[in-house]
């Protein structure tokens, strides 16, 4: 203990005594001894902080400034108080405001201390008060220099000292390692073999592990099974689904338009452009290219056009009575809000009606993004194209292939060219014409999808006072990036494409912001939370980095690797950080217990769409085709009731397509499917950067009563009776390690024996409720014993309701 604890320590013995004394006789000294002991034992509490490192500008002081202080004291010029700002140096240091070194001398804290409530910051009315932790912050800032930061996120991303060989060839593992050695931390061992291949297959394909991947995994060996289990993973077509649910919220992506009568618009092709984009490893540069001006771009194709429809994405009106002006307003903030979140990270849309209360976005600013897009054509919608068909007409649209289609059919014109020149016999000329008339199919199946198509005169965009439609008193802008970031140096109009360069050059523009935002959230789908908790947010009101270096390091890696997105997840997933266990000791729990250090992994629900897949996947009922429209899995009747403009009767799939992955499945923005909803997947309205992950009865009891998953139960009972000649034991056991990739232990294995043997009584005694059981879905029924078959059904379906089944450990 230190000499001034010890000295603390005793001064608070004196004054307990004297306090104590003077409850029995005197009075008169009590208010000075209760004083006296009021400072010291606040001595004793604050000095642990005051003897703690010294307060990181970013990391301590902002959060607790742009939280009490910013929205009076902040960018917002237009409704700042006494000409202050507190995130600014050489505001906030005149007039004695902040004296560096002496909080005792500095009026903000001294207006923070007062108990006068004329002059108390921050004052009553905001609701806001500063807890004694932050207050102690403030001061110890202040006493230690009172040095400012400009925002972290503003700042490009530097590089930092080597990773050190001893650690681990990853240089992730190195950062991590130096974070944790500061606070005498270490990560878990590494996961078993079982757990990591199953949390490779969720993270990569979204998609359960089989048995056979598990044994041919464990014999490999350590070391090159898990880099040869991960490239299989990245060169499966099931990547690009996986990687596009993620993207596909954070660009809205849905099936309607979402006002109004949220009518069907052409969008799937946009969709199977994403994944194939993220299968084929499009640069990241290229792919923001693609989407923000794939019409600009020379010699665009059908995959850029696909692309564009991203600009086309946001919800749209097609009542009849819709102000044009008004909705174009309306369509252009929302372009500004999700290109703003997607790629900056950013909250846009807070300086739609005045300048940004915590960041340095100004009103100005959002007009001028708004008019990069004034150049799309969104107009014709509103002048009667559209309309209430199903689906609407949102024009331009244009018919495209996607990329794997044209590689169907380059792959059948190459066999009728083989097919052509082998010997003439009935046989050959069988396959010839069967394989012209798919190619024929093909060439022919080409569908819809909006576009972007380039007015040839821009739309005039002003600045809306106050976010006013009506109001045309504001100033005529041009495409400007955010001022406090710089300028697009071109001597014209900047275009779409200028905004995607800007976005992606590390040197002229903000790609270190870009390569940050991109590579922290890509980081959170392996690890449950970002480097920097607020994916959606790397403003002011969002929290800094736990590991600044390491995400620092993984976006120059990124930006280095030509933008390559596999690279980064193969180094991410290849890193004993990944690997390690998710077990939470009481240690850890008590010493990092969000794990902001990274000292174990985590472990959460799938999400939606792969609760879904994994269902359909043990059940052996998955369709895997790649790409196509939107499929119509099994809803409650009338759930589309209050559906109109036009009214409507939903039709569910009657054939493989009740089968294909959740990805594909159509999403009404206004009435999202049920199983999607239950399961916290979002409307898709804005940009979604992380789903909430919730607990709820409902969600169990879709997977008791939803018949996907009904019909899943029977698909896995049907594989479990295929086996001839096997015990109840046995049976239950290959179940286990269908759904599990596990064996169950003595306790499972005896209460699912006594599950079967009760529901076989209970099937006996009513045929009738078997029969109904079996009922569910379209799949066809394989086994020959209705009773037999309903009583496996009921243990498919309590191990399809287990949250091991659907647990990413």
């Amino acid at each position: 203990m230190s000499l001034t604890i010890k000295c603390q320590l005793s001064l608070v013995r004196i004054v307990r005594k004297k306090v104590a004394s003077s409850h029995n006789g005197d009075s008169a000294s009590h208010p000075f001894w209760l004083w006296l002991f009021s400072l010291s034992m606040s001595l004793l509490i604050m000095r642990p902080t005051l003897a703690s490192e010294k307060p990181d500008f970013n990391r301590d002081v902002r959060p607790i400034l742009a939280d009490k202080c910013f929205s009076c004291h902040g960018p917002d010029q237009k409704h700042r108080e006494a000409e202050l700002r507190l995130d600014a140096e050489d505001s906030a240091r005149p007039d004695g405001i902040i004296v560096p070194g002496h909080s005792e001398k500095s009026r903000m804290i001294e207006r923070i201390l007062t108990s006068d409530p004329e002059t108390h910051m921050p004052p009553a009315k905001t609701g806001k008060t500063l807890s004694e932790k932050e207050v102690q912050v403030l001061r110890n800032w202040i006493d230690t220099g009172a040095e400012f930061a400009p925002h972290w996120a503003y700042v490009a991303p530097k590089e930092s000292s080597p990773p050190s060989q001893s650690v681990g060839a990853n240089f992730i593992d190195f950062y991590v390692a130096k974070e944790q050695s500061k606070r005498n931390l270490k990560s878990s061992p590494p996961a078993d073999h079982r757990t990591l291949i199953r949390r490779l297959s969720f993270d990569l394909a979204g998609l359960p592990a089989s048995i056979d991947d598990l044994k041919k995994f464990q014999d490999a060996g350590p070391g090159k099974s898990t880099a040869d289990y991960v490239e299989t993973l990245l060169s499966s077509d099931h990547f690009g689904e996986r990687m596009a649910v993620f993207w596909l919220d954070l660009v809205r992506y849905a099936d309607t338009v979402g006002y109004h009568g949220d009518q069907d618009h052409q969008s799937s092709p946009y969709r199977d452009y994403v994944i194939d984009a993220f299968n084929r490893n499009v640069p990241f540069d290229q792919f923001t290219r693609e989407q923000l001006a794939g019409d600009l771009l020379e010699g665009a194709g059908d995959d850029q056009k696909a692309a564009s429809c991203y600009n086309r994405l946001l919800q749209t009106s097609h009542e009849g009575g819709v102000q044009a002006k008004e909705y174009l307003a309306i369509y252009q903030a929302d372009r500004v809000r999700n290109v703003s979140a997607v790629w900056l990270g950013a909250t846009m849309g807070c300086s739609q009606c005045h300048d940004h209360k915590f960041d340095p976005y100004t009103t100005k600013d959002f007009y001028s993004l708004a008019a990069f897009f004034a150049d799309v054509d969104e107009e014709r919608h509103l002048k009667g194209e559209g309309g209430d068909n199903i689906p609407t007409k949102r024009p331009p649209e244009v018919p495209v292939q996607t990329w794997r289609e044209r590689v169907r059919i380059d792959a059948l014109k190459a066999e009728i060219q083989q097919l052509e020149k082998a010997p003439v016999n009935a046989a050959r000329d069988e396959r010839l014409k069967d394989a012209r008339r798919r190619l024929e199919s093909l060439e022919k199946n080409r569908r819809l999808v909006m576009v972007t198509q380039a007015l040839k005169e821009p739309r005039t965009i002003r600045v809306l006072p106050r976010g006013n439609w009506l109001d045309d008193s504001g100033e005529i802008v041009t495409p400007a990036i955010p001022q406090f970031l710089g300028s697009v140096s071109v001597n014209r109009r900047a275009t779409r494409l200028d905004l995607a360069n800007w976005l992606t050059d590390p040197h002229q523009g903000v790609g270190g912001l870009t390569a940050r935002v991109f590579v922290n959230r890509v980081w959170a789908l392996f690890f449950g939370a970002g480097l920097c908790r607020s994916l959606d947010d790397f403003g002011g009101q969002g929290e800094s980095p736990d590991h600044p270096e390491l995400l620092d390091a993984l976006a120059l890696d990124f930006i280095r690797s030509g933008w390559d997105v596999k690279h980064l997840v193969r180094t991410i997933v290849l890193s004993q950080t990944y690997q390690q266990s998710s077990q939470e000791t009481p240690e850890l729990l008590e010493r990092d217990p969000d794990n902001r250090m990274l000292t174990r992994q985590a472990h959460w629900r799938l999400p939606a769409e792969f609760v879904r897949d994994t269902a359909l996947s043990v059940s052996g009922l998955l369709n895997e085709e790649i790409g196509g429209p939107s499929v119509h899995p099994y809803q409650p009747e009338g759930y589309y009731r209050h559906l109109n403009f036009p009214k409507r009767e939903y039709a569910a799939d009657k054939d493989a397509r009740q089968w294909r992955r959740g990805v594909y499945v159509h999403w009404q923005r206004q009435f999202i499917h049920p199983m999607m909803k239950a399961f916290d997947a979002p409307s898709r309205e804005e940009c979604t950067a992380q789903r909430p992950r919730s607990n709820t009865p409902l969600a169990a009891l879709v997977l008791l009563n939803d018949p996907t998953f009904l019909e899943c139960a029977r698909g896995l009972a049907d594989r479990v009776l295929a086996v001839e000649g096997q015990s109840d034991a046995e049976r239950i056991r290959d179940a286990y390690r269908i759904v599990l990739c596990r064996e169950p232990d003595d306790f499972e294995a005896k209460t699912l024996l006594e599950l079967l043997a009760a529901e076989r009584q209970e099937f006996s005694d009513s045929p009738a409720d078997a029969t109904s059981m079996l009922t569910a879905g379209i799949a066809p029924q394989h086994a020959n014993d209705p009773v037999e078959a309903a009583a496996w059904t009921s243990v498919a379906r309590a191990l399809l309701n287990l949250s091991e089944t659907y647990l990413r450990d």
